[in-house]
């Protein structure tokens, strides 16, 4: 397993050099960036030419928030600016934020995603060969490229593309036509082994694909506590952060496979209410059981012992919260610890 670390998205852009720079030192394996407060791709942009040897990835950028023609060229110019060490993450995102946030149009989310990759793949094509753009499809059509919007042949190849899912529709397609599935970090040891990974292998053999070509990143809930018995607030960051996803009724079928389906609908209920405390109500709901279910919580050794109980061999690539380590000094040794021996 490649032990990578996603990056704090509220730190500013002239920050990101030294800090990738430092987890490389770390022999931390990639960095992710995630589309929160602040464009994914813009922190990788800044890596690209400043670091040397970490992954850069984003976990997610929201496609459908997107032309698949605006993110080919950035996704390009990283790709070139890296020396090849870029993976595109995307994700459909939900109803509401496509529509409500990015004021963009909804569709059926695993056809339209299919196309997307399909058109990413037609763009890059088409620069890289020399070819003619022709992609058309229900919901994007690309048939226009002229020599002076045509990037050169990029030399390091379009980057990799990995697909976050949770469903198994969507998690079967990245196993089709991806290089790779992103977990998200709402997922359960029960529900990567009984739900996520038949999805995702049976996609791999409806296209005749080894597992050895693609990776499987998981983006789980990891705190290393310091010794002794005082509360850890990063603890209760994960337990709020497990009752915002389970409010969402797209991720219920995580819950509903523990038979947790009622806390599915308190949790949903109360996110409705106006009430500026519904968080720590529900965040209440939300009890040990149901954290180390989705979390890896405890002493470094603990930690690293059970990351590789839960997913060596199953998974390709972990990547830790920035601050997943109470003492950053402790990250090296986890990093070292989960590493192939």
């Amino acid at each position: 397993m490649k032990v990578d670390v996603l990056l704090d998205m509220q730190a500013p852009l002239d920050a990101v050099v030294p800090l990738v720079r430092g987890l490389e030192d770390a022999g931390v394996d990639g960095v992710w960036s995630s589309e929160t407060a602040h464009d994914p791709l813009l922190p990788l942009a800044v890596a690209a030419t400043g670091t040397a040897s970490a992954t850069l990835g984003t976990a997610i950028t929201v496609a459908f928030a997107r032309s698949p023609m605006t993110l080919a060229y950035t996704a390009n110019d990283i790709q070139q600016a890296s020396a090849g060490r870029l993976v595109l993450g995307l994700g459909s995102q939900v109803r509401p934020h496509i529509a409500r946030r990015f004021s963009m149009p909804w569709g059926r989310p695993v056809p339209q995603m299919r196309e997307y990759l399909g058109a990413l793949r037609a763009i890059w094509g088409a620069w890289n060969t020399g070819a003619p753009l022709r992609f058309d499809g229900e919901y994007y059509r690309h048939t226009l490229m002229t020599p002076v919007f045509s990037p050169p042949p990029n030399p390091f190849g379009p980057p990799r593309i990995v697909l976050a899912a949770v469903g198994p529709a969507m998690t079967r397609l990245a196993g089709q036509a991806a290089d790779g599935l992103i977990l998200h970090p709402f997922s359960t040891e029960r529900y990567l082994r009984e739900v996520t990974l038949p999805a995702f292998l049976g996609g791999l053999e409806l296209a005749g694909r080894p597992r050895a070509e693609v990776e499987v990143v998981t983006m789980g809930f990891v705190v290393v506590r310091r010794p002794g018995p005082d509360a850890d607030p990063r603890v209760d960051a994960v337990r709020r952060q497990i009752a915002f996803y389970g409010s969402t009724p797209a991720y219920r079928p995580v819950l509903d496979l523990h038979g947790w389906g009622a806390l599915a609908d308190e949790l949903n209920r109360l996110s409705l209410s106006p009430d500026p405390a519904r968080w720590d109500a529900m965040a209440g709901l939300v009890d040990d059981e149901v954290v180390s279910a989705f979390a890896v919580i405890g002493d470094l050794p603990t930690v690293a012992r059970e990351l590789n109980r839960r997913f060596r061999g199953v998974v390709d690539r972990i990547a830790l919260a920035p601050d997943a380590c109470a003492d950053p000094s402790g990250l090296p040794l986890l990093v070292d610890a989960v590493h192939p021996g």
